[in-house]
């Protein structure tokens, strides 16, 4: 059972001396991995039911920084060497996959292959709108993306014809570090995110899980419909954040099949403390795993 931290990106974790310092820390300490997530647009007062809460709200707030996680991430590969960084998660429909395409892939390159590109659909309305991006049908656009960024992973010359993109006998360089491909991992704890992740993924990220209860049926239901898809859970990788973890917990995760529990927290303002912040984490979490 392995740690990850998703600490980095979002208020004080935008600051790049408070990146430096916490990447550094966390790799030092046996962190597996350290995630970040992506809102291009918050809004005020929102319509959107945000999933991952009880009361449908998400607790930071629109004004807070937010960075993109493909430019975080690529100062937290810098300040570190073997720590693994994921998106958890970038929310693929709002995106060009051509584009995302090449920025894994340079992003990977650049981190030796420590990259796993965490994705999911979104659930903002009011985010695709203003992105121009129709919100309905973004999760068959999600999955079309997929296999276009993994075509032009593999292919040198690639083509696609899809629904939602298309390209003909384009190079797109350079290529990921391992095997022509990024692991890609999905987001999300409903149904038909664990469908997808079961059918197209090389992992799930369940995020915010209520309790144990939670996470027993949804790897379950995983576990169920990676038969259904003719796989096996072991060739993908589950990483959970519960909303209220505990030590005690990290057991049964195991025994469930959990590879990775992430520790969802926010860093502190002054980065001299971000050591010893860390440092508490791990003593707290690592012991346990």
């Amino acid at each position: 059972m392995q740690v990850g931290l998703h600490a980095l990106g979002i208020g004080a974790g935008a600051r790049r001396s408070v990146i430096d310092a916490v990447a550094a820390a966390a790799e030092s300490c046996g962190f597996a991995t350290l995630w970040s997530g992506e809102h291009v647009v918050m809004v005020d007062d929102s319509s959107s039911h945000y999933p991952y809460s009880a009361d449908g709200r998400i607790a930071v707030p629109a004004a807070a920084d937010w960075l993109d996680p493909m430019v975080g991430l690529s100062f937290v590969a810098a300040a570190t060497s073997t720590i693994g960084l994921a998106t958890g998660v970038l929310l693929l429909p709002e995106h060009n996959p051509v584009v995302v395409a090449k920025q894994a892939a340079s992003l990977d390159r650049l981190c030796g292959g420590r990259l796993t590109l965490g994705v999911g659909v979104g659930w903002s309305r009011e985010e695709f709108d203003a992105l121009g991006v129709p919100f309905a049908r973004r999760a068959a656009r999600a999955e079309e993306y997929v296999a276009a960024m993994r075509t032009l992973w593999r292919d040198d010359v690639a083509s696609f014809e899809g629904e939602f993109i298309h390209f003909d006998s384009v190079r797109v360089n350079p290529k990921p570090t391992r095997s022509a491909t990024v692991p890609i991992v999905f987001g999300g704890n409903s149904d038909s995110a664990l469908r997808r992740a079961a059918a197209h993924g090389d992992g799930w990220y369940g995020f915010n899980l209520d309790d144990l209860d939670h996470v027993t049926d949804r790897v379950g239901f995983l576990r169920a419909q990676c038969r259904e898809s003719g796989r096996d859970l072991a060739q993908l990788r589950v990483a959970v954040a519960l909303r209220d973890p505990r030590p005690g917990d990290v057991a049964k995760l195991a025994e469930l099949g959990v590879d990775e529990l992430v520790i969802v927290d926010g860093p502190p303002e002054d980065p001299s403390l971000a050591k010893e912040w860390v440092n508490a984490l791990a003593g707290r979490w690592l012991a346990a795993a």
